[in-house]
């Protein structure tokens, strides 16, 4: 069959999946009799406590509603690797049957011995602090690219230096260079993964499977800890700038020495007619790009860089797709990019997908590390369909008779994609390559140009076409925007994980990577293109919708969550209680309420594989990203909208854990951060000591309601733990100034408590005053 398939659906088992959705009715249905209980009897002596309570309780059951409609009907796909080489044929009429008299017929095929119709790729790696994102693990991601299991000629890697450092450059060169020898011996001896860092790292018989001879021969000459002195060589000596700024080895100034002011530089170290492999094969092509930055000119953060690089790639190659990589996440599997080409090149899915999304999948060294599992899949590699949907590009322009390439002005193109003849005619090769009249000096001067501060002004970029501008979260807008216009995604997830990545490596970086991807959300929430009321003249589904407000929305728990933090602290030394007391018949509610959460999250453990030590830890980062990342992003996001303050982009680091596998799992570093949770802790433990001082003094018949304020209050503590451990441990301690300011806070909280009473009414403060008056 011409038209087999290259993917397909794979079934979830109906037993599997319709279990998990009774338990989901179920919990909906005893959560309304729960507010129904919650509501009808309010606690009159802790009447604040109490509607605080419900309102924090009615959010989190709204939340958790939100989070369930992409649960609902999950989908499993799986690839058909095989059939690439196999002759494929799409028709794009497809209702044309006749394939002697269609309009346009696309062969594709990849058979050994005969040219290769896959369809290129340009693959984006993106850096800008070299001394936060070690460019050791920048070298290892562009090494698993260039040795990737696709046609050398099908394949370029741009590396973007958003920091113009002559680090990543020097590193770069280097990486080339090692890039001669791994490449070919990665393809000839099929090694996975083929990042070296983390092929050498394996704990596993390397002979296994290898029958040539000269396999540990070629082993030993990769010398691969020789690289990684020079490399680290080269980040010794970045970290002293010399005060006339860096020079380089010919001793003219490097042009980069102002990372905000210096103009576009673009280097290429391997390339399709040069840079020859040790076996005298062809390499995949290397480019370094560093866009131009002038002060006056809004560069849009990671957007910015990453529409610069689809301005260059479209000029020098004009890959038909994208993929996008962090500098910290590396092919794990070399058939990642034919994984992805089997649903872009499907028959049937080809044309209406944009992009297919992979798992964000960290390395098991750092399997525990915390990962706000709501982001995880926001937090993208993704692959992208072209950006310029030829069929949007005609729109303005029906009623016109002559070829399309004729039917727009000039005017209106430049308008829409810029001042480049050469980028222009790009966007009309739908298939990819580059205009056949040009030669390699034009094209870099032309890359040069389209890399300028001025390229994009009065144009569409960041607005209709590229990554979109106005958020931090860059991904998660564009990904919105091209769902709206009726385009579909896909989310692809193999046996073998496709990329893996380096989680930050402490808490505090974790934290600050958690506040910019919180941040980006606020800022979708509070702009024009918020999915509550964008799009609704577009082609959105219901569920994504849905599923892109549960997005965005749920820094704003952060609120509620913070409260109810506390509400048991402060139960505790007042002697109230948010709950009155429980008949038998409420108290079944309670039970089984608590019964319907352990029942969905052992049904979700069981679908997901993940154990119950990364559930824990992943509860335990809800709670303190939620107390903190959370919540300042939702001050800031306002702060931004409101009084135009915006925030700067934080890097987090990414270095090598060289001192064990989870040394700096709990270290802290100073950030205003842990204020806030460490606050939470030290009110908790306040309480605690409060509550049982009084339950002390007052006698046998005052534990039994206290049992339950420090169930709650313990819950909250666990949650907290890391900061208890570093308020308590010898290493690793809670830096002094957090404490200090969280002591304070939690004091003047107190304080004013003591002095307000705010839960108290006027004739309650009378009694304990003895002022009793008429009604004495």
């Amino acid at each position: 069959d011409a038209r087999l398939p290259l993917s397909r659906i794979v079934p979830i088992s109906p037993n599997e999946l319709n279990l998990y959705r009774i338990v989901i009715v179920l919990r909906l249905i005893i959560l309304c009799f729960f507010f129904q209980y919650r509501i009808t009897h309010p606690v009159w002596d802790a009447y604040g406590l109490w509607l605080v309570s419900v309102i924090c309780e009615v959010w989190f059951a709204l939340s958790w509603l939100l989070d369930q409609f992409p649960k609902w009907y999950p989908i499993n796909r799986e690839t058909y690797l095989d059939r690439l080489a196999l002759r494929q044929v799409a028709l794009l009429d497809v209702f044309l049957q006749d394939i002697d008299n269609a309009s346009h017929v696309i062969f594709r095929y990849d058979r050994e011995g005969e040219p290769s119709q896959l369809a290129p790729i340009d693959v984006f790696v993106s850096t800008v602090d070299p001394l936060k994102e070690p460019p050791l693990i920048t070298a290892n991601t562009v090494l698993s690219i260039l040795a990737v299991d696709y046609p050398v000629d099908k394949v370029s890697c741009y590396v973007s230096d958003d920091g113009s450092a002559m680090l990543t450059f020097e590193a770069l060169s280097e990486t080339a260079e090692f890039a001669r020898k791994w490449v070919p011996f990665c393809k000839k001896h099929n090694i996975e993964p083929r990042a070296p860092e983390f092929y050498f790292a394996q704990k596993i018989d390397y002979l296994k499977d290898k029958v040539q001879p000269s396999f540990v021969k070629e082993r030993r000459a990769m010398k691969y800890e020789e690289f990684k002195v020079r490399i680290n060589a080269l980040v010794a000596k970045a970290q002293k700038i010399p005060e006339e700024g860096w020079t380089m080895a010919d001793g003219t100034p490097w042009p980069g020495n102002n990372p905000r002011d210096h103009p576009g530089m673009i280097q290429v170290f391997l390339g399709h007619s040069g840079g020859l492999d040790t076996d005298g094969n062809e390499l995949p092509r290397l480019v370094y790009v560093s866009r131009e930055k002038r002060p006056g000119f809004q560069h849009h953060k990671k957007a910015g860089a990453m529409n610069a690089l689809i301005h260059v790639s479209a000029v020098l190659t004009n890959g038909a797709y994208l993929l996008n990589v962090d500098c910290d996440h590396y092919f794990n599997s070399s058939k990642a990019l034919r994984e992805a080409m089997c649903f872009m090149m499907d028959p049937a899915l080809g044309r209406k997908a944009c992009y297919v999304q992979f798992p964000q999948r960290f390395d098991e060294r750092r399997r525990t590390s915390y990962i706000d599992s709501k982001n995880r899949a926001m937090k993208r590699t993704e692959s992208s369909a072209p950006i310029f949907n030829m069929e949007d590009i005609e729109e303005g322009f029906e009623g016109y008779e002559d070829e399309r390439s004729l039917l727009m002005s000039q005017k209106s193109l430049e308008k829409r994609f810029g001042q480049s003849p050469i980028f222009i005619a790009s966007t009309f090769m739908t298939q990819g390559g580059i205009p056949p009249s040009t030669n390699p000096a034009s094209l870099l001067k032309e890359a040069i140009h389209v890399i300028s501060c001025g390229y994009e002004d009065k144009t569409e970029w960041g607005k209709e076409i590229g990554w979109i501008y106005g958020s931090v979260t860059e991904d998660l807008l564009s990904g919105f925007k091209m769902h709206a216009r009726g385009w579909i995604s896909i989310y692809c997830m193999p046996l073998r994980p496709c990329f893996k990545g380096s989680a930050p490596i402490n808490l505090s970086d974790r934290l600050n990577q958690v506040l910019r991807w919180a941040l980006g959300s606020v800022e979708i929430l509070l702009s024009r293109h918020c999915p509550i009321w964008y799009g609704y003249n577009g082609r959105l589904k219901l569920l994504e919708r849905l599923a892109y407000m549960n997005t965005i929305v749920y820094p704003i728990t952060s609120i509620p969550l913070i409260a109810y933090c506390v509400l048991p602290a402060i139960c505790l030394p007042t002697n109230k209680f948010i709950i009155p007391e429980i008949s038998n018949y409420a108290g079944m509610f309670f039970i089984l309420l608590f019964a319907s959460i352990f029942a969905t999250g052992i049904l979700e453990l069981r679908w997901s594989g993940v154990g119950i030590e990364d559930w824990w830890r992943n509860g335990q980062f809800w709670v303190i990203g939620g107390t903190s990342a959370h919540l300042f992003a939702v001050f800031q996001g306002l702060l931004k909208v409101l009084a135009g303050i915006d925030t700067n982009f934080t890097v987090t680091s990414k270095a090598t854990d060289d001192e064990g596998d989870f040394s700096e799992l709990c270290v802290f570093k100073w950030t205003s951060l842990l204020i806030p949770p460490t606050t939470v802790l030290v009110i908790n433990l306040v309480g605690i000591v409060a509550g049982v001082s009084y339950a002390i003094n007052s006698g046998y018949q005052s534990w039994g309601p206290l049992f339950g304020k420090l169930f709650f209050s313990i819950w909250v503590i666990l949650h907290l733990y890391p900061f208890l451990k570093g308020l308590m441990g010898k290493q690793n301690r809670t830096p002094t100034i957090v404490i200090v300011w969280s002591i304070l806070l939690a004091s003047i909280f107190s304080l004013l408590w003591v002095k307000i009473d705010p839960f108290i009414s006027p004739n309650q403060k009378a009694l304990s005053r003895g002022q009793c008056g008429v009604n004495c």
